[in-house]
């Protein structure tokens, strides 16, 4: 039985997540990410796929997010035409963000083209949308619900199961077992234990060989219970400023963990009541997607909020905003808030916007609550550039910007290395590392070889790996 691994995305980067699993002639897809970072090169590189998406024969889904399944209408586009396999609520989730996705790239398109009429000195491209509303609709036409620990068929000669990764509301890890035995396991983005509202990742069977994701491979979080002290502590600052928090967040689960906290300090009294503002009509549909999924909640949501009749999301301040009048009118707003906006990597999406209006005033504090990859707008604000490109035009940063490493839903390297030290790593014969930029990558090699794995190989795109069932 001839086996090889190989990825198209990923590699030595965060984003545009893309893993294969060849079977005897049949093509196993791994998550179908977009990737992100300078505008034109990751435009390029999500046009122009290195690989024929009609030879893909089923896509596994780990998780919803962006840079794991935002190139799914893109793959039905140019071919594909198998089941996608993913929990029920990571088809749920990803529905909304291929939809918010495919709006997104056609206001950006109008909102830019627009200004390069207006400003042609500023050489502006307006990029043609990859897909639409309608792509997005043939997408999920394809989708496969499974739930954790429920073995089903991706391709001929290898069985699936689905174990919770701890990540986001339904993300997974996945064991592949293939008919001559051999055992393969993907993390996908592995969670941290403890985080809100969702249970801790799950330990997966036995395995020969595991893709490992290494987003903070050289990196140790503060302890969960500091994400809420940091959050705490921000919002008083502003407040006794009477300026503004504006938090770039991922709307699937980062904007649920800060409304979850926010909603503990208010009722525990730890904030002054002030407005909070949800503007993201993704992170909206995504809370109501949450509410219908407790299903994937751990026992603290249910204790705290569940058994009481509490709804987590709702509370008497906050205000979810959908329409671009509302979204206007918060930037004349007087007084302390909370702005929580998409993208989380602030790529795109309303939050330009809103720090286009404040990062210029010294009262203010833009929040930085999750990874930002390299060459976007989040990794300049992280890096304390003095002035920053929006929609092609240079404003300075006054405003406050502070990191709160806290709130990462990705297990550091020795959360990492404890959760795999929980797994029979005697059959273990391999690791390969995606999913981080170079030096955390290299940095976790080391530590994993150091605990013990005979061999850890990070993935170059495009070069295939053979898995023989027994090494030499």
């Amino acid at each position: 039985m001839k086996i090889d691994f190989y990825s198209h995305g990923a590699c030595r980067e965060v984003t545009g997540s893309k893993h294969f699993l060849d079977v005897d002639g049949h093509t196993l897809q791994i998550d179908s990410g977009m990737f992100q970072g300078r505008r034109r090169e990751s435009y390029e590189k999500n046009r122009d796929l290195p690989f024929n998406p009609a030879d893909v024969d089923a896509i596994i889904l780990t998780h919803g997010h962006f840079d794991h399944s935002g190139a799914l209408p893109i793959m039905v586009k140019k071919g594909f035409d198998g089941p996608v396999f993913a929990t029920s609520a990571t088809r749920d989730i990803t529905n909304i963000i291929l939809f918010d996705s495919a709006y997104i790239q056609q206001k950006d398109h109008e909102y830019l083209a627009e200004k390069a009429r207006k400003y042609p000195e500023r050489n502006l491209i307006a990029y043609e949308p990859l897909y639409d509303s309608q792509d997005a609709v043939n997408a999920m036409q394809h989708f496969a619900g499974h739930g954790y620990h429920r073995t089903f068929g991706a391709i001929p000669g290898v069985k699936a199961n689905f174990y919770d990764a701890g990540h986001i509301l339904g993300a997974a890890t996945v064991h592949l077992e293939i008919d001559n035995g051999m055992c393969i396991g993907f993390s996908g983005d592995l969670g941290r234990p403890n985080l809100p509202i969702i249970r801790d990742p799950e330990i997966l069977p036995p395995m020969d060989y595991l893709v490992l994701e290494g987003t903070y491979g050289n990196r140790l979080h503060e302890s969960i219970g500091m994400a809420r002290e940091s959050l705490e502590k921000v919002i008083r600052r502003a407040t006794e400023r009477r300026g503004k928090v504006i938090i770039p967040a991922f709307t699937i689960e980062r904007t649920q963990e800060l409304i979850y906290f926010i909603h503990q300090l208010t009722r525990e009294r730890r904030i002054h009541a002030l407005p909070i503002f949800i503007d993201s009509p993704m992170a909206v549909n995504a809370t109501s997607i949450f509410k219908i999924h407790p299903e994937c909640f751990d026992r603290e949501t249910v204790d705290y909020f569940l058994s009481k009749n509490i709804d987590p999301f709702g509370f008497e301040t906050i205000r979810y905003v959908t329409s671009v009048r509302e979204s206007r009118e918060i930037n004349d707003l007087e007084g302390p808030a909370v702005i929580i906006s998409a993208s989380g990597m602030a790529e795109n999406g309303r939050i330009l916007h809103h720090l286009k209006n404040h990062i210029g005033k010294p009262r203010n504090i833009v929040a930085i609550v999750g990874f930002m990859a390299e060459n976007t707008l989040g990794r300049k604000l992280v890096e304390r550039h003095p002035s920053v490109k929006i929609f092609g035009k240079d404003y300075p940063v006054k405003a406050e910007v502070v990191t709160l490493n806290a709130f990462s839903a990705h297990a550091d390297y020795k959360e990492m290395q404890e959760w795999l030290g929980k797994h029979d790593l005697d059959r273990l014969k391999k690791i390969f590392l995606v999913h981080g930029e170079a030096d955390s990558l290299t940095s976790l090699r080391q530590k994993l070889l150091n605990q013990g794995i005979p061999d850890v190989e990070i993935v170059q795109s495009g070069v295939h790996y053979p898995l023989p069932a027994a090494l030499p």
